[in-house]
């Protein structure tokens, strides 16, 4: 009797899994493909198609993930509101001075930017249209532009506010958004320092030029014209971080700012353009919350069919090592973000590899923060990188010719991965400081 149920539930795992990676190469949409294999894995295990719906609507059924909306919504409002050109200026004012100026203005807008919008794909659209042009005037090469534009917009993932840290937290269970919150600063940080060592490298090889020097007066002026953007951040973390009020309390209230600051003090957006913004915002949070639905359903398939248990005793005997199982579970997650897009990967990964990664001494809120830049770097790499595709468009460039200049920088986003494996400090020290438990 034993062997037989550990039959059924060897067979409905391969349906599981199997039917969805065969969709995904496929290229069907990974909403259908989540959902479908987990009918599939329902009707191999004989259990009723009911549960479906039911573990669907359990999936979103939780305060924390309201935050979604509300941070999805303040991110277009301030990406449309003419805060672009402010970010830019600002950043231009510290770091344009270097050799490779643009370059570095492309890298520290990225994380002003990010901490406003959250999204890597909004960041590369909004400032990529502006700086990649601006860097081709100045005598930058076009492909080395795009691949800082794009590389540069994973520091969003990482600063808060991140609509993804609030679908990572939902997921992990028992983990606070505020210590998710503090734990991307120094890693956004990191990320665009390495990328910055990177670019002078190359600005200093191919001779680019130098921006006017640095101004402390123009630094100020600068930082005063962007403070009612930053502010929006501070009103988020600052109000999670000091117990003002929940994420999503948070959020709505940051939602309210934005619209003001965006359409009566930088004056970018009408009521129109409002409009068109809620509309951009309705879009995406239909395709994040059909995800999160399916995903609870796939999410429960695993559970049931004890998968990750199966993950854990599989990667344990490749190794017992630390040393290399966190390596294989970067690998891992490295290998699905070439195939899925972010959302999924955080719904469906998980589940399955933080046990893992709890059982050799990585923290919940550190694996957290590995999984982001993981799927982060995923959204740069062919055939699925989202990003990458945005980045090609938008400076009119082949795919190929950008993933090629790329490659010095990825190498640059593995040193950081690395770095945030193998130094949890890193990832710690803020929420650590700040008395969340981890």
């Amino acid at each position: 009797m034993t062997g037989e149920l550990m039959s059924v539930e060897n067979f409905a795992t391969l349906v599981l899994l199997g039917s969805f990676f065969a969709m995904i190469l496929l290229r069907f949409p990974i909403a259908y493909a989540v959902g479908l294999s987990t009918v599939f894995c329902l009707l191999a295990q004989g259990q009723a198609l009911v549960t479906m719906p039911q573990q669907m609507v359990k999936g979103i059924w939780s305060f924390s993930l309201m935050a979604v909306p509300f941070f999805i919504t303040m991110g277009v409002l301030m990406g449309t509101g003419g805060i672009s050109d402010k970010l830019i200026a600002l950043a231009n004012s510290l770091v344009g001075w270097m050799r490779g100026g643009l370059a570095m203005v492309n890298i520290v807008a990225s994380y002003f930017f990010g901490g406003i919008s959250g999204s890597a794909s909004a960041d590369t659209a909004s400032l990529g249209s502006i700086l990649i042009p601006m860097m081709v005037d100045q005598g930058y090469d076009a492909d080395f532009s795009t691949a800082v534009t794009i590389t540069s917009s994973c520091e969003g993932l990482l600063v808060p506010p991140s609509h993804n840290m609030v679908i990572y937290a939902t997921t992990a269970g028992g983990v606070s958004v505020g210590a998710l919150f503090m734990a991307g600063y120094l890693p956004g940080a990191l990320l665009a320092i390495s990328l910055m060592v990177g670019s002078y490298i190359i600005s200093v090889k191919r001779n680019y030029p130098k921006g006017e020097p640095f101004s402390l007066l123009n630094f100020f002026r600068q930082l005063a014209k962007s403070f009612w953007a930053l502010a929006a951040v501070l009103i988020v973390v600052v109000g999670v971080v000091g117990g003002v009020f929940t994420a999503t309390e948070s959020a709505a209230i940051a939602v309210v700012y934005s619209l003001f600051v965006s359409v009566f003090i930088y004056r970018g957006l009408n009521w129109r353009g409002v409009w068109r913004a809620l509309d951009t915002c309705v879009e995406t949070l239909a395709i994040v919350l059909i995800l999160i639905a399916t995903s609870a359903a796939f999410g429960y398939c695993l559970t049931t069919l004890h998968v990750p248990a199966k993950a854990a005793a599989l990667i344990t005997t490749v190794s017992q090592n630390p040393v290399v199982v966190a390596l294989l579970l970067n690998l891992i997650l490295l290998v699905l973000g070439c195939i899925m897009d972010m959302a999924p990967i955080i719904l469906i990964a998980t589940p399955i590899l933080l046990p893992v990664a709890q059982s050799i001494g990585i923290t919940t809120v550190q694996f957290g923060i590995m999984v982001i830049l993981n799927c982060g770097i995923g959204l740069l790499t062919p055939p699925v990188g989202a990003v990458l595709f945005i980045g090609s468009a938008v400076a009119k460039l082949p795919m190929e010719k950008v993933v090629k200049a790329t490659l010095p920088f990825y190498l640059c986003m593995l040193i950081t991965l690395m770095l945030l494996t193998f130094v949890p400090a890193i990832s710690l020290w803020l929420p650590a400081m700040f008395g969340y438990a981890m």
